[in-house]
């Protein structure tokens, strides 16, 4: 039955990365590629997702480039770039598209911060699920006498200590999030 407390631990882990995941898309003062994650290009008469159609670079630190795999291929990720809601227009140099980020207003910083605690939250969220269902399957388990009291409470006080260390980690990672959005 201790393997409960490690599939609730892997599964709070991947809570955890996913929330990492959904910061990348929250711009900072700098470029940064995982900013067009969220972008899909109608392409060969489908929706593709930009990186399975161009390499993203940052040749500058405000500046992506966009190199399409195929050079018939740049207007239509021209497009997606220009109707995205990124702020930044598309300038094309030969093949390749160039992004540049716009400085950001204190304003947009305090909305990306908020956007940032938005996203840790929900991952806590998600984390807390994870602790109530393991603890509704470790108590019916002591319930139904599959295993003793004593081994209820020790995985119990286990569950608590893993679900404190990954929230502690969320919290951590919005702390750096948010210091890097309002680094000028």
């Amino acid at each position: 039955m201790a393997n409960l407390v490690d599939q609730a631990k892997d599964q709070m882990k991947k809570t955890v990365e996913n929330t990492k995941e959904n910061f990348s898309g929250i711009r900072t003062g700098r470029a940064n590629p995982a900013l067009l994650n969220g972008i899909t290009v109608e392409s060969y008469g489908m929706t593709m997702p930009l990186k399975s159609v161009a390499t993203i670079g940052v040749p500058e630190p405000r500046t992506l480039s966009v190199s399409p795999f195929d050079p018939s291929q740049a207007n239509a990720i021209e497009k997606a770039l220009r109707d995205s809601d990124l702020g930044a227009s598309p300038r094309r140099d030969g093949n390749v598209i160039r992004l540049t980020m716009p400085e950001l207003t204190e304003e947009r910083r305090k909305e990306y911060v908020k956007l940032a605690k938005t996203k840790s939250e929900e991952g806590k969220v998600a984390v807390r699920n994870i602790r109530r269902k393991t603890k509704e399957t470790i108590d019916k388990s002591v319930k139904d006498g599959d295993m003793g009291e004593d081994e209820g409470d020790r995985l119990l006080k286990e569950l608590d200590k893993v679900t404190k260390q990954v929230t502690d980690e969320l919290d951590a990672l919005l702390e750096t999030k948010q210091k890097e959005i309002m680094e000028v």
